[in-house]
């Protein structure tokens, strides 16, 4: 019989998807997913939702406000008992809703249902910081940097305490990345409920893609000094940078261009940055791309892969292109997926005259971006694709039904 693995989410995005498909496929597993019935405020601007080509099964329920002030899913009971999963998977907040009713985890504990937790980590503050009334430093979308407050001081403190309640209860805590493990150790998590999976788009698409787009003709003409950002246009993915920095090496490299894809609510201050430096001509904003062979196209056509803020998964992508990779503090995939010196540089967050050093060590040594792009495939194909991060989930799910499978 299939295990049944019920997720909790606040939108399908097409990369989690893929996942979740592959799982699906699996003979020993079978995903359903519950979403909001409408959008939610937690989902980033410009996050691409979809529900094309997904192989799994999805309820869209309406969200109701809780007394405590999140929103939690109203009909998850009657989905529960027709479904009767294995384990369900929560996210924040939809797992507060374990803290102030009782009743229904102690419904998913008598009926030896598992509850795993999938968090994201880099901005959860450690336990003793948020204790201790220490400086939080969160920072939005907007680039808005916590105040550190009393009052907020105090709600970090409020939130520890919460998470370190649930964390109590929960059967395993899924991660992304392994700083997951030092923020969990340091409200008691034991080691044996902490699993990192990682995270992946689709890289076994996206190599079949690179073939065959490698076949074509080029999409734009060569130029060895075209660099590439792709991402959602909001404050803390630092697009700005970018910009300023072409607009600044244009200089010593007067071929120097960069193409941006992606769109969101900074779009038009971007384009109004570029008009201002006068180096429209050097960016080329492309707008969205979701297509994976059109994307394929503009990787391959690029030289270097540069995030300027936040960000992750486009990393991914560029490395199975074979793009060395520049960017400095993101998601905390970063310290998985790039090595300074090795596929890439890692320059110091929101410092302009360090990128532009990093860029200028790369654009210079043709060699070494032919190197560092065939070390990024390397880390690809060996240590962080689709594969590695199915099989991660896997290994996951079987451990936390019967502890029959060490993950690591």
């Amino acid at each position: 019989m299939k295990m049944k693995v019920l997720y909790l989410l606040n939108g399908l995005t097409h990369y989690f998807n893929s996942v979740l498909n592959r799982i699906n496929s699996t003979e020993d597993f079978e995903v359903i997913v519950i979403i909001p019935e409408r959008v939610n405020a937690s989902t980033g601007k410009g996050v691409h939702l979809t529900e094309e080509g997904i192989e799994f099964k999805v309820y869209a329920l309406k969200e109701e406000k809780r007394f405590y002030g999140k929103v939690f899913y109203s009909g998850f009971k009657n989905i529960l008992d027709s479904e009767k999963p294995n384990a369900v998977v929560f996210i924040w907040p939809y797992i507060l809703e374990l803290v102030f009713n009782r009743p229904l985890l102690n419904y998913l504990r008598n009926r030896k249902i598992k509850i795993l937790f999938k968090e994201i980590p880099f901005q959860v503050q450690l336990f003793n910081d948020a204790l201790l009334f220490r400086d939080s430093n969160f920072i939005d979308e907007n680039l808005n940097v916590s105040q550190n407050s009393v009052v907020e001081k105090i709600n970090n403190l409020l939130v520890a305490l919460l998470r370190k309640y649930y964390y109590s209860f929960i059967d395993l805590n899924l991660h992304y990345i392994e700083d997951g493990y030092s923020i969990l150790r340091s409200y008691n998590v034991t080691a044996e409920k902490i699993c990192t999976t990682y995270n992946s788009p689709d890289t076994d698409l996206l190599f079949s893609v690179k073939e065959k787009v490698e076949n074509e003709v080029s999409i734009l003409p060569h130029n060895k000094y075209r660099i590439i950002h792709v991402g959602r246009l909001v404050k803390w993915k630092r697009v700005d940078l970018l910009i300023h920095s072409v607009a600044r090496l244009s200089v010593k490299f007067p071929e120097i261009e960069l193409i941006i894809i992606g769109d969101g609510p900074e779009l038009n201050n971007l384009k109004k940055l570029s008009m201002e430096l006068k180096n429209e001509n050097q960016i080329i904003f492309v707008g969205s791309v979701y297509d994976p062979v059109m994307l394929g196209r503009y990787y391959s056509c690029s030289t270097i892969y540069v995030l300027g803020g936040m960000g992750g998964l486009s990393i991914n992508e560029a490395m199975v292109f074979e793009k060395p990779i520049i960017c400095s503090i993101c998601d905390g995939t970063e310290r998985i997926l790039v090595r300074n010196g090795y596929n890439g540089y890692l320059f110091e967050n929101g410092n302009l005259e360090n990128l532009i050093e990093k860029l200028t060590l790369l654009l210079s040594d043709e060699d070494k971006i032919r190197t560092f792009g065939k070390n990024s495939l390397y880390i690809i194909q060996d240590k962080i694709n689709i594969n590695t991060v199915v099989l991660g989930y896997l290994n996951a799910f079987n451990y936390v039904m019967n502890n029959s499978t060490k993950f690591i």
